[in-house]
């Protein structure tokens, strides 16, 4: 009987390196990429949301990235979906497949599948996006602190679509999102194994200022000028462009924008982290550790 594939998974917070050892994975395994980065699938966001360079891209075959458009409706289960179909499609040609991303939820969906969560009247969805376009993201914050502390240490806070949906399995449940989230796996055609990449926080912040500095530089304001029309659109709904979009509303300076850029970036980089450390079946490597320490890791 042939092994079962097996998948890779590279994770850790924003800024680490993922993309640069994933790379040097597939090189060596000769084989495919699948980015489960939520913010690297729509074509129009390029700059802000760190998409692989032509050349990294061109270093080994990619895929989920920059596929869809913000203006297609994208969900957690759509990506679950096409990325078991995607891996069925390569195990006719590889015994490896390299999984790459930072957005624990995406990573989950795939490795362990998607919870089972209760029906959601309409009602309850209306207003709870009425109560956001009335009082803000800061209320949405509050309000799923208050109901469920637990899911609140790791969501993105800066992602109201993520809380709006906390919070109405909340409102319709009576029962708190995090609880609602299964510990039981599901049985999926591939053994797997996860590498985390990890490093000092400070050395983290450092890179996370450095790479939002990188952006500016390399257009970030210009490319988020021309999604600002789109700015109610659930794709936008992220780090790097809801700031600069209240700079161009007046609300705050450019340079506040780009300072709270950097101070959001790693905010969301500690929750990353929050979300990794609860699953005790992460290998955990130091950021600069050689390549071949990871692929003696991996071979045993």
């Amino acid at each position: 009987m042939n092994d079962p594939h097996h998948i890779i998974a590279v994770i850790g917070p924003t800024a680490i390196g993922k993309t640069k050892l994933a790379i040097e994975l597939a090189g060596h395994f000769q084989t495919n990429i699948i980015s489960a980065d939520s913010r690297q699938f729509f074509k129009e966001m390029t700059i802000g949301t760190a998409v692989p360079s032509q050349n990294e891209l061109k270093a080994a075959p990619h895929h989920f990235i920059q596929h869809k458009s913000i203006h297609d409706s994208y969900s957690v289960g759509d990506f679950e979906r096409e990325a078991l179909s995607a891996i069925d499609e390569f195990s006719k040609n590889t015994k490896i497949t390299i999984l790459v991303g930072g957005s624990g939820l995406y990573i989950n969906a795939l490795l362990y599948g998607l919870d089972e969560f209760p029906e959601v009247p309409e009602k309850i969805r209306s207003e709870l996006n009425a109560q956001y376009q009335k009082f803000g993201i800061a209320w949405l914050q509050e309000k799923l602190k208050q109901v469920d502390p637990e899911y609140y240490e790791v969501v993105d806070t800066m992602n109201p679509q993520r809380m709006i949906r906390a919070l109405e399995v909340f409102q319709a449940s009576k029962v708190p999102f995090s609880r609602w989230r299964s510990k039981t796996k599901k049985q999926r055609p591939f053994t797997f194994q996860l590498i985390g990449l990890q490093a000092q926080r400070p050395y983290i912040y450092e890179r996370i200022n450095q790479r939002v500095d990188e952006m500016v530089k390399n257009g970030l304001i210009q490319e988020a000028q021309k999604l600002h029309q789109h700015k109610a659109l659930n794709a936008l709904q992220t780090v790097g462009y809801r700031e600069l979009f209240e700079a161009f509303e007046d609300k705050i300076s450019l340079d506040q924008a780009v300072e709270m850029i950097k101070q959001n970036t790693r905010r969301f980089a500690k929750r990353q982290m929050t979300w990794f450390k609860k699953n005790s079946e992460i290998k955990w490597f130091d950021h600069d550790v050689p390549l071949n320490q990871i692929l003696d890791s991996i071979q045993r």
